[in-house]
């Protein structure tokens, strides 16, 4: 009776906080309030040893109810929660996160039956929404992701393939009055090869762009007649001809306007937009059950939330994000505070798996300006004034569609730029040079696919602004410069490579337009710049992708290949900064991608080495990216098994561009966000950190796992890609071969530096479950 009394009065307390919070009184009373709940819980507690599953029935300090059963401080097993604002869940617990088969109910209406894991709708499962749209199928992390079935409230329905929430891939949409679409989707919108039927037996089959025909497409109907041409909601670009039926024919009706087929015809094939959920289970939270057994009683309770993650501090607290980490199996009783987060992990027998890493709080900004009286000033100007000119050029539209003779190695294009100026040239400061462009058509076909519009691209390389060489060339004795806003790199290149880069660019093509997330680097020019003078000196370059063009900081970098010799950076600890690029041997991570992810990753790679073998290629390597998601306090810890690197260096007023951990989440839960997240850009993960054995009888190329885990966000792609197994690499692979083990050098043929990469990359990239 008396434990029945405590929790009704803890449920009134609860009540009273919340109004009070709602309505702005705050003050000693609020304080009071929370005092009574945390003594009165002392009361409902029960006396079960640590470790021990029982059957209970817990009203929670904040007003929460759980039945079910229960192990140490969490739910677990079989039970039913029930929160105050409404929403219940009835299912499978682990350790305080839902995790198998339940349901989850919403205030409104919407039910959630299926899968869970570590907090998420995620697994098959099937969604009913507030005003009737019904789903069933399969989810990732909170969202509509593999083959599914939604069937809208107004009666329309899709059946197909979902990606990140929304529809892509192949499906079939029915609307209500009987027509209905079978073909390729994009994020959510009719886009790709498809066929559109109506009622009355017309049909459209063709290329399709945002809903509506775009490209080559035939357009029939039932009598017969059909459309054949380019179809475009812009009247200037539709053309085809019209082959109309013999009873037409008879009539002498011979015209026939395909804009029809915009303003009438699928005025009425609209698709529903997706839904939004309020609220969802893994932004729900538990009020942590006290035990004084296990907790220092100055301790007051906290929430979690059903990912496993401890509430966040009070700004936030309103505001349960969800986190891509997995923390099963930490106990509530452990508690976490700044000086846990400097000292490392501890094991049970109190052996300290290593100090956490260390990231500087600003990181700076690379390369030198180059202004005046830099030895390279002049190449500078020519090599902005010849893209302005080149890339302004008036010409035919672009096309992707290329006819052989573009790639021809001899399609090339000299322009000379005197001093005063010409008819295509302005005059200039510089001295007189020569500017040549490599098969122009191709490259301008390549920006086109890689969607970088023409005058940003003139803005971001030939702006006010100059460009920034890096302080040291690369390896090749290659000099690389990045533009002012990061965007694209230029890489000065031999004539070998440039070479190879002409004999593979038709195969480079057709790869990139083939494979969306393709992970080589992506190329938006090759040029020549010719200066003048007695010693009539050659500067060839390319124009690339930045890859670490983003708003995060990038606190670790690696270059990465699956050999061992001289695989290790020759800084000492101290001297290694975040522009640091580091390489095999120094690599203490291994790197884990959510399932989806990781499956895409492992086709893409085989996909992308295949095609490099086919070329001849060797020596590339995969350049790594991370950026540790920091914590914005030291209340906001994450439990052990995901930490946070610290902070190291830097004054109070520094600061660096950076996306906080709610914002973060925030951006997971939101679909458009998700269109910022691709293979290889911007991606959540979490890297294990590794150690490696100190043994005299051989490297160790990959370290042992510790358990310690951090949450990152990754950016990785294929670089040198230009490198043929030529005289000189066979050379040096017979000179090392001599000195160290054959298969730890750098230089072997294709085929087996393929079979290494692939090898050693799937090691250290794997699925994170």
């Amino acid at each position: 009776m008396k434990a029945w009394e405590a929790t009704v009065r803890i449920t009134q307390a609860a009540t009273r906080r919340r109004a009070n919070t709602i309505f702005g009184t705050h003050g000693a009373a609020h304080g009071e309030e929370e005092n009574e709940i945390e003594q009165q819980s002392e009361y409902v507690e029960d006396d079960h040893a640590n470790g021990e599953i029982y059957e209970a029935e817990k009203f929670l300090p904040n007003g929460d109810y759980y039945s079910g059963y229960w192990l140490d401080n969490f739910p677990h097993g079989q039970g039913k929660y029930w929160w105050t604002d409404g929403c219940m869940y009835v299912g499978e617990w682990f350790r305080g996160k839902t995790m198998g088969k339940g349901v989850f109910s919403w205030p409104s209406g919407a039910m959630y039956e299926g899968n869970f894991k570590s907090g998420f709708m995620d697994g098959d499962g099937s969604y009913t929404g507030p005003n009737g749209d019904t789903y069933r199928g399969s989810w990732v992390m909170n969202l509509k992701h593999g083959h599914g079935v939604k069937e809208y409230a107004n009666g329309d329905c899709y059946d197909g393939e979902w990606c990140r929430g929304l529809q892509e891939g192949n499906g079939r949409y029915t609307w209500k009055n009987g027509n209905y679409y079978v073909g390729e989707w994009k994020h959510g919108t009719i886009f790709g090869k498809g066929k559109m039927c109506w009622t009355n037996g017309n049909v459209y089959e063709g290329n399709w762009e945002d809903g509506f025909p775009k490209g080559n497409g035939t357009f029939r109907w039932t009598d017969g007649s059909f459309y054949v041409g380019n179809w475009s909601k812009d009247v200037n670009e539709q053309n085809g001809t019209f082959y109309p039926s013999g009873s037409l024919l008879e009539g002498g009706n011979l015209e026939w306007d395909p804009q029809q087929v915009f303003n009438v015809d699928l005025v009425e094939c609209t698709i529903c937009p997706p839904e939004k959920v309020p609220i969802l289970p893994s932004q729900k939270k538990l009020a942590l059950w006290r035990s004084s057994k296990t907790v220092d009683s100055s301790i007051r309770p906290r929430r979690m939330s059903l990912d496993g993650r401890i509430d966040a501090p009070p700004v936030d607290r309103e505001f349960g994000r969800i986190r891509l980490s997995d923390v099963a199996g930490t106990a509530a009783s452990t508690s976490y505070n700044l000086d846990d987060s400097m000292v490392g992990l501890q094991d049970p027998d109190g052996y300290s798996r290593g100090s956490p890493i260390r990231i500087p709080k600003v990181v700076k900004r690379q390369g030198l300006t180059i202004s005046k009286g830099h030895k390279n000033y002049e190449l500078m100007l020519n090599l902005q004034l010849g893209i302005r000119v080149s890339v302004g050029r008036p010409g035919p539209p672009p096309s992707l569609e290329l006819k052989p003779s573009a790639f021809d190695p001899r399609e090339k294009y000299w322009t000379r730029f005197p001093t005063e100026g010409s008819k295509i040239t302005p005059p200039h400061p510089s001295c007189e040079f020569r500017w040549k462009d490599y098969c122009p058509k191709v490259f301008r076909a390549l920006r086109m696919l890689f969607k970088v519009d023409a005058a940003d691209y003139m803005i971001s390389i030939c702006g006010n602004d100059a460009l920034r060489e890096l302080s040291s060339p690369g390896k090749s004795g290659s000099f690389f410069y990045l533009t002012n806003d990061d965007r694209y790199m230029i890489k000065t290149m031999k004539k070998a490579e440039t070479k190879v880069l002409l004999r593979m660019l038709s195969a480079y093509y057709n790869h990139v337009r083939a494979f969306e997330n393709t992970l080589v680097t992506k190329y938006y020019g090759l040029h020549c710049v010719k200066l003048s003078g007695p010693a009539q000196k050659k500067v060839r370059f390319v124009i690339m992708g930045n890859l670490f063009c983003t708003n995060y900081s990038i606190h670790r970098r690696f270059d990465l290949k699956g050999s061992t010799f001289g695989r290790m950076t020759d800084k000492p600890e101290s001297e290694i900064e975040a522009t640091t690029t580091l390489k095999d041997l120094d690599l203490n991570f291994i790197l884990r991608l959510q399932k989806t992810w990781f499956q895409e990753f492992r086709r893409q790679v085989d996909r992308d080495c295949e095609f490099l073998e086919q070329e001849g290629v060797m020596d590339y390597s995969l350049l790594v990216g991370i950026h540790f998601r920091e914590a914005d306090s030291p209340e906001d810890q994450t439990p052990s098994g995901s930490r946070t690197p610290t902070d190291n260096g830097g004054s109070e007023n520094e600061t660096v561009a950076r996306l906080s951990r709610c914002d973060m989440d925030q951006l997971l839960l939101d679909q458009e966000g998700w269109a910022s997240i691709k293979l290889g850009i911007n991606m959540p993960a979490r890297v294990e950190r590794t150690e490696r054995k100190a043994t005299e009888a051989e490297v160790q190329l990959i370290g042992e796992p510790t358990g310690e885990l951090y949450d990152v966000i990754l950016f990785f792609g294929v670089i040198d890609i230009l490198q043929d197994y030529d005289i000189t690499k066979k050379l040096e692979h017979a000179y090392k071969s001599m000195q160290c083990d054959p298969n730890s050098i750098s230089a072997v043929d294709p085929k087996a530096y393929s079979r290494r990469f692939r090898d050693y990359i799937f090691k250290i990239f794997i699925e994170d479950n």
